[in-house]
């Protein structure tokens, strides 16, 4: 429930075309803490796959927004799209696919 409220607020508070730094900073804490649920903390894999930007090299940024805004259907992947701006999801998509940090 509490992370259903932070992505409504998330959601609700963003604004149309780029992605600012403040909301850049909140969807990056989302990314670690709401996708490493699943993805693991460090995002090299748990319940879903691995999703460090090594392992996702030559996906594309689009098909991973499609993922991250619709689900994968019988998995645990959700869809995100309800709950996030279209904005929102290009960034994490553009996100995972350049952050190398580990």
């Amino acid at each position: 429930m509490r992370s259903l409220l932070l992505f409504l607020i998330l959601a609700t508070t963003a604004s149309a075309g780029e992605v600012s730094a403040p909301r850049a900073a909140e969807l990056r804490h989302l990314v670690e803490q709401d996708c490493g649920a699943c993805h693991g903390m460090t995002r090299k894999g748990g319940l879903g796959p691995d999703i460090r930007a090594q392992t996702l090299e030559g996906r594309d940024a689009e098909g991973l927004a499609q993922i991250i805004k619709d689900g994968i259907p019988d998995t645990a992947m959700p869809p995100w799209g309800p709950l996030l701006t279209d904005q929102d999801i290009n960034w994490i998509a553009q996100y995972l696919l350049e952050d190398t940090e580990e």
